[in-house]
């Protein structure tokens, strides 16, 4: 199909792309980017393998790079084209703008500034993940990349125990045995999970089984390509008080009371106070196990 250059009305058009198979396109996408003022892409030459795969000529128009490194500096451009009444057409590398995607202050800032913004939506990892997951879906949370230092991954993973919805992770090859462990260690080695690699590409495979499961099968067995890490929904479990107590001596043998005493209460669905009030006999216990004198008075 030949997409003819049409006037496109002042604005700024979110355009999605494919994440692997360049066919994953909409023909409204093509529209816009045969169409557009001005193009700015998160990839410059990934857009321009893109056009060049579907017959889309430049013409000569702009074609501007605008990512997390270069955003602050070249969104003033933009905004200036914008102003002048151009249509602009900005892509993500892969996938839908906004998500894991600098794309979010060029949208705010157009919006404040009154400009029209809207999108051609697309193809997206997440939700091709959750689609071929056999994870819920009618509940769902994108958490995209995991911080990268420790202290602040195993808060944010903490912070999701409990939360009754399939959550979403975006991860690298290099990291994500590291995640499945910690994530094993902060929601639970039980957890039904599926790892998504490569989708919509060549070698696109999905692994589905515990975090725990995974975490093994990853020791010996590294993988590569983009990685999309989904987690069975948090909720209450039930738990005997024997359980309880290992769990919290585990927590206590590396973490302060109340960190183990939240993240055995987002694990279990249980209240942080009875659980903060459980830790704290435990620890005072087990200090005054290593010391008798400590527990004596005169």
């Amino acid at each position: 199909m030949t997409h003819i250059p049409k006037q496109l009305p002042a604005g700024l058009y979110f355009v999605a792309t494919p994440i692997g198979n360049a066919r994953d396109i909409t023909l409204r996408a093509l529209d816009i980017l045969a169409s557009a003022d001005v193009l700015a892409a998160e990839d410059t030459r990934s857009l321009r393998r893109l056009m060049e795969i579907h017959g889309l000529p430049l013409n000569g128009r702009p074609l501007i790079a605008y990512h997390d490194h270069n955003g602050a500096r070249i969104r003033p451009r933009i905004m200036a084209l914008l102003a002048e009444g151009k249509s602009v057409a900005y892509a993500s590398e892969a996938g839908t703008p906004l998500v894991a995607d600098p794309g979010f202050a060029l949208g705010r800032e157009a919006l404040e500034a009154g400009v029209a913004v809207t999108t051609a939506p697309g193809p997206s990892a997440m939700i091709a993940a959750l689609t071929v997951s056999g994870l819920p879906s009618d509940r769902f949370l994108f958490a995209g990349f995991p911080p990268a230092a420790q202290g602040a991954r195993l808060k944010t993973f903490r912070a999701f125990a409990s939360v009754p919805a399939t959550l979403g992770f975006y991860e690298s090859p290099k990291r994500i045995h590291r995640t499945l462990n910690e994530l094993c260690e902060t929601l639970g080695e039980s957890r039904p999970a599926a790892l998504c690699r490569e989708l919509t590409k060549k070698f696109e495979e999905v692994r589905r089984g515990t975090l725990r499961e995974l975490e093994v099968a990853l020791r010996d067995a590294p993988v590569k390509g983009e990685i999309v890490l989904l987690v069975g929904r948090g909720g209450q479990e039930e738990v005997s008080a024997p359980d309880l107590e290992a769990e919290l001596q585990r927590a206590l043998a590396t973490m302060t009371v109340k960190d183990a005493a939240a993240e055995v209460a987002a694990r279990y669905g249980m209240k942080k106070r009875e659980v903060y009030q459980k830790a704290l006999a435990m620890d005072a216990k087990a200090r005054d196990d290593e010391d008798p004198e400590r527990g004596r008075t005169g």
